[in-house]
């Protein structure tokens, strides 16, 4: 017999040595196979009906009850928007009672932007943190929000935290150049000039044709200046 045929007849009696152990194994751990295929059966029919038939009612409601709340906020009518009406939930009552579904996630962004036009700071960073998006637009605004409620208890060294936060999340031409401008401010309030110098010429460079690109020069002449001294 040639090597070659040898070395088949080798690879074909491994393979059927294989499917034997195989057989083999599953005839003596049937039950045990069985037993974990209908538990992963069961599971994902569970999920699944549970976010037919809890999940996506509940959002529905949720979404009905906060739409009032929603339009309060847009009138600056904050503590309405907080509390609600007695007709209408407010946002609190919505992340209480319907805490397992986005509606409430989002309610926690427009708790804590309500608190901070309030002047309510621990309490707008305590909801804003609870707040998770990766949306390009809102996340970086919840980032900077935290950031400027730190800015109002005087905490700048979290502030500059959650500002680079709003920077990172998102470099979108709306939000990055806003964050970056403060990050300089804060820099430059702690004498921290050519830190501050980094951060007005990355508006300089990244976003020349934003509000804050078309002033960044005066900035940056002011930091250079210091740094001089």
């Amino acid at each position: 017999m040639s090597k070659k045929n040898v070395a088949d007849q080798d690879q074909f009696e491994a393979v059927e040595n294989a499917l034997s152990k195989t057989e083999h194994y599953i005839e003596e751990n049937q039950k045990s196979i069985t037993i974990i295929v209908l538990a992963i059966i069961i599971i994902v029919g569970g999920y699944l009906g549970y976010k037919r038939f809890v999940m996506s009612p509940k959002e529905k409601e949720a979404q009905s009850q906060m739409w009032m709340a929603e339009q309060y906020f847009a009138k600056d009518s904050f503590n309405l928007a907080l509390n609600g009406d007695g007709n209408y939930l407010g946002f609190l009552d919505i992340i209480e009672e319907y805490s397992i579904t986005k509606s409430a996630n989002l309610a926690n962004y427009y708790t804590g932007i309500s608190y901070l036009h309030l002047g309510q700071y621990e309490n707008a960073i305590e909801y804003l943190k609870q707040f998770e998006s990766d949306d390009k637009m809102i996340a970086p605004i919840a980032f900077g929000a935290i950031g400027d409620a730190y800015i109002e208890l005087n905490n700048m060294d979290d502030a500059l935290v959650f500002y680079n936060k709003a920077v990172t999340s998102s470099d979108n031409e709306f939000t990055a150049p806003i964050y970056l401008m403060k990050i300089g401010l804060v820099q430059e309030q702690n004498g921290e000039y050519d830190e501050a110098l980094e951060s007005y010429q990355k508006i300089e460079k990244d976003f020349p044709n934003t509000s804050e690109g078309r002033q960044i020069s005066k900035y940056i002449a002011r930091v250079e200046m210091l740094i001089e001294k």
